[in-house]
């Protein structure tokens, strides 16, 4: 058995006896305790930190709450926060009206250089930051939204109080890191996996709805997909 491959089953082997909250040992007692170097304990705890199994809090390591699933579906975040009982919720970063890039037009299906809707929002699982989300809407749909919507609740259930009904949905998934300033506001690092979801929604009569690009810390998040071939 490899000295990596020990070192990480034997620190699985400690996170089996604590619980979400547990102090996790520090990186010198560990080293010590298993006679190895600081820069081979310290790669294997990174890869626990990278797969949100323990966190960073203060000075000091933790055993971190269990990853938020989200399901790839029509469902809105706030939906998949709930069904695993974690209270979701939302900070406002920008609400503003841009013009319509080519992409833009092409995805809403507006005039070349309209004014679309654009609403930024960090989203939050019993208070830690998961997720950027960045919403562009057409306004000629959605333009009662500035005075009606409330940005830190559901955007998908005020979009369904329209009467709009969700039809279908082409979704993207990537891994990338995050720029500066996304990192800043998910209050992570650059070096940190995320997870990037592009989404373009239509409703039942095929009319665009939304585009929505989020990014998604890897360490916090985790997305899955009922997958079947009944034909």
């Amino acid at each position: 058995m490899s000295k990596p491959y020990a070192i990480r089953t034997a620190l699985e082997e400690i996170l089996d006896g604590l619980v979400e909250g547990d102090p996790f040992p520090p990186e010198r007692e560990l080293a010590q305790r298993f006679g190895v170097a600081r820069e081979t304990l310290r790669q294997a705890v990174h890869e626990l930190l990278v797969e949100g199994r323990i966190e960073r809090r203060g000075r000091g390591t933790v055993v971190a709450k269990p990853k938020l699933v989200q399901p790839l579906s029509l469902k809105s975040y706030t939906e998949g926060a709930l069904r695993m009982g974690r209270k979701p919720g939302r900070l406002l970063v920008t609400w503003e009206d841009v013009e319509a890039t080519p992409e833009l037009t092409a995805a809403l299906d507006v005039p070349d250089g309209d004014p679309v809707m654009h609403l930024e929002r960090v989203l939050l699982a019993d208070g830690q930051r998961i997720g950027l989300e960045s919403t562009y809407l057409p306004r000629h749909r959605f333009g009662d939204f500035t005075e009606t919507f409330d940005p830190t609740t559901s955007l998908y259930a005020a979009i369904r109080a329209t009467g709009v009904r969700f039809g279908s949905a082409v979704e993207r998934v990537e891994t990338v890191l995050a720029a500066p300033r996304e990192a800043a506001l998910l209050e992570s690092t650059t070096a940190m996996p995320m997870l990037r979801l592009h989404r373009r929604s239509l409703d039942v009569d095929d009319r665009p709805i939304e585009v929505v690009r989020s990014l998604y810390r890897g360490d916090r998040v985790a997305f899955e997909a009922l997958l079947n071939d009944r034909d």
